[in-house]
């Protein structure tokens, strides 16, 4: 069996990739070749942007599976069903969970909850992505199966809630420093977060699964913290005190400045999410998730600390959390003195 990735190397896909490996799909990767490629697998170095050059170099090939991971808008995926259509049994699309509807009405999302969100045109552009495939899997049988994964992490950086432009180490520094750590909110609603070993079970069973055409599928753990208990479990993997500072939202989203915190907060990690993962289970049932959320957060920890290169300092991120920090601190002591 064939399976052609488009991508291949990121945080999702690589677990995905080395998973269907190990089941013994013929594997091919397309790529820009940015990274190296996995030993004992194909490559075809190409941008997936450059149609012409993508057409070119898959002239001669069909596949059974192409799994498409670096796609983000209507109009890639119009060019991928102009290059695949007849080359394809099955196009995985990766989508987002967070297209799912914004405020959620109820806080358990299946599948046939909503998409729309108001606050994140990355999630909007996902979900346009979707509607173009659909329409195409109605008119004309283009084999679409649609993946929408929530908070997926490899067990190299702890997830967090409000990082800066370069990475989560400034975080896990703020709190060896014994320095506020900025939590959404009051830390209460709940989160959920994916190890992409245990989302690869799940992906993998989905290829080539005649039951997922036509089909969108959320892939996540069953398991759900609040940002409070994420957190704590991040400061005691580091042996040190959380000095929380929880911040409402809104006030973060009003003074992101160089931060999207509109959309990845207020259209994402502010919400609390409770995944169904019923559907997944009838088609894959031997999916079940290995890897709890504090061993995957303590296993993240370990990594950043073991691992000095991946511990970029990030200068601006620290001084805009002090500010905010400052902030707060300025409006509690006016409050007190108007009391007075």
């Amino acid at each position: 069996m064939k399976v052609l990735f488009i991508g291949g190397t990121g945080t999702i896909s690589t677990d995905v990739v080395a998973l269907a490996q190990q089941r013994g799909w013929e594997i091919t990767l397309l790529n820009r070749g940015s990274k190296k490629m996995p030993e004992g697998i194909r490559g075809i170095l190409a941008d997936i942007n450059d149609e012409d050059a993508v057409a070119k170099a898959i002239a001669n090939e069909s596949y059974d599976v192409v799994a498409q991971f670096i796609a983000y808008t209507a109009e890639d995926v119009k060019r991928d069903i102009r290059l695949f259509h007849n080359k394809t049994r099955q196009y995985i699309f990766i989508s987002s969970a967070s297209a799912y509807q914004k405020p959620l009405a109820d806080y358990r999302i299946t599948e046939s909850t909503p998409l729309s969100n108001p606050y994140w045109q990355y999630s909007r552009n996902k979900i346009e992505a979707e509607e173009v495939l659909m329409a195409a899997y109605r008119s004309d049988r283009f084999p679409v199966t649609i993946v929408r994964p929530s908070h997926t992490y490899n067990g190299t950086k702890p997830p967090v809630s409000v990082h800066g432009n370069k990475g989560n180490w400034q975080i896990l520094k703020r709190i060896l420093d014994g320095k506020p750590v900025i939590i959404p909110g009051d830390g209460t609603s709940l989160w959920t977060l994916t190890h992409s070993k245990d989302f690869a079970e799940g992906y993998v069973g989905l290829m080539l699964n005649p039951h997922a055409i036509g089909n969108a599928f959320h892939i996540t753990t069953d398991e759900s913290m609040t940002w409070n208990q994420i957190y704590q479990t991040i400061a005691d993997a580091l042996g040190k005190p959380l000095n929380a500072l929880h911040v409402p939202s809104d006030f973060l989203a009003s003074h992101g400045e160089n931060y999207d915190f509109r959309g990845e907060l207020l259209g994402d990690k502010a919400a609390t999410v409770v995944f169904d993962n019923s559907k997944i289970k009838r088609l894959v049932p031997d999916f079940i998730c290995h890897i709890s959320m504090a061993d995957g957060l303590r296993q993240s920890v370990h990594y950043m600390l073991t691992h000095p290169e991946s511990q970029t300092s990030d200068p601006e991120f620290d001084s805009w959390c002090d500010r905010i920090a400052g902030s707060m601190r300025a409006a509690d002591e006016a409050f007190l003195r108007d009391s007075r």
